[in-house]
């Protein structure tokens, strides 16, 4: 495949996952101006209040700008990319402290709740590592946590997409509520690695 071809693809697929991120970024701010009743399964959370509001603002805001953040137009331009940078950063925190809390409170079981209490402080840990390293100007290891940490923050969206992929399966919610706790995260992080090493391996010299 010749460079221009790849690029395109790359482009297509930054593009492609922008527009999911930001759709579901907006959709989930329902929960912030609680729009609509929760739906039972949701509800049924024993620490939904406050903390799904906290989660769904915190994470629905570090999608809605992360994808962005990659741009060259707006990495070019500092002040604009490190105030975006914080702002998201500071919603991964929020969203992920939350979503810890609201582990802890699913009635999926011990099962679901690992996963998503393991997703919570490795979200924050990969912002903050992200965050630590562009205070300390060492770029190269920044962008490579931040694309860690949005490696994660989509699981929002991976989340969603294989909710509808299990009902035509024909799973339970509760079977793909758990399934989703693993599966809407690890693959991206594991993506995002193996990204990053061959990134690594086609940088060193030959």
């Amino acid at each position: 495949m010749n460079t221009r071809v790849s690029k395109s693809l790359q482009g297509a697929g930054w593009g492609a996952a922008v527009f999911l991120s930001v759709g579901i970024a907006l959709f989930s701010y329902r929960y912030v101006v609680q729009f609509a009743p929760l739906s039972t399964e949701i509800a049924a959370n024993l620490f939904a209040r406050p903390w799904l509001t906290l989660h769904a603002g915190g994470a629905a805001t570090a999608l809605l700008l992360g994808g962005f953040q990659f741009l060259p137009a707006v990495r070019r331009r500092r002040a604009l990319h490190r105030w975006i940078g914080r702002v998201y950063a500071t919603g991964c925190i929020v969203g992920g402290c939350a979503g810890f809390a609201l582990a802890f409170g699913t009635t999926s079981g011990p099962i679901a709740g690992l996963g998503f209490g393991l997703l919570a402080p490795i979200w924050i840990y990969c912002t903050g590592q992200g965050w630590l390293t562009a205070r300390a100007r060492r770029f190269d290891e920044h962008r490579r946590w931040m694309i860690r940490s949005f490696a994660l923050t989509f699981a929002a969206v991976t989340l969603r997409l294989y909710l509808p992929l299990g009902v035509m399966a024909g799973l339970t919610f509760h079977q793909i509520y758990v399934a989703t706790a693993w599966i809407s995260w690890i693959p991206n992080l594991i993506a995002a690695e193996l990204y990053l090493r061959r990134e690594t391996l086609r940088l060193q010299p030959a």
